[in-house]
């Protein structure tokens, strides 16, 4: 079952129950979802084109960042009960990405991303990060695995 078909399940799971906490996450990660479609078709795509898994999965894991960091924000200024709703709105998102790889296993898929494309020096990041967008696309976070990726390239 693909992400949009999970979301569409949970989504009248929570109106069923009366979530109405979840159900407004869950709407909100489908207007995201829609919104990426609408402006896929506005860049000349073909009629019907939707997003792929890959990129539901970015959306996804941009939303849970950006919830992090506003939760981060509440913290810092007091408002700690807004806090508490962006951490809960992300627990709900993190429920449809891929289990995070641990340090161990991210640092063995850079491994193999490198022995794979064959990369020498700085000049082949670019090809090592394309083959993890790929491969691991929500299930690692590349801001991080970035400077890993020009360490061992260095």
């Amino acid at each position: 079952m693909d992400v949009r078909q999970r979301l569409s399940a949970a989504l009248k799971d929570a109106m069923k129950a009366r979530e109405a906490d979840r159900l407004s996450t869950l709407r909100l990660i489908n207007a995201a979802i829609k919104d990426r479609d609408i402006a896929l078709r506005g860049t000349g795509a073909e009629d019907g084109a939707v997003v792929d898994n890959a990129d539901v999965l970015a959306i996804l894991g941009r939303m849970v960042k950006q919830r992090q960091e506003s939760a981060r924000a509440y913290e810092e200024g007091g408002r700690l009960e807004l806090a508490e709703k962006e951490l809960s709105e992300i627990k709900v998102v993190e429920e449809f990405l891929p289990r995070q790889l641990d340090a161990d296993e991210t640092a063995a898929a850079v491994d193999a991303a490198i022995a794979e494309t064959g990369a020498e020096s700085i000049r082949d990041m670019g090809r090592v990060m394309a083959v993890l967008k790929e491969k691991y696309t929500g299930q690692m976070d590349f801001a991080r695995v970035g400077p890993m990726v020009k360490d061992r390239l260095g």
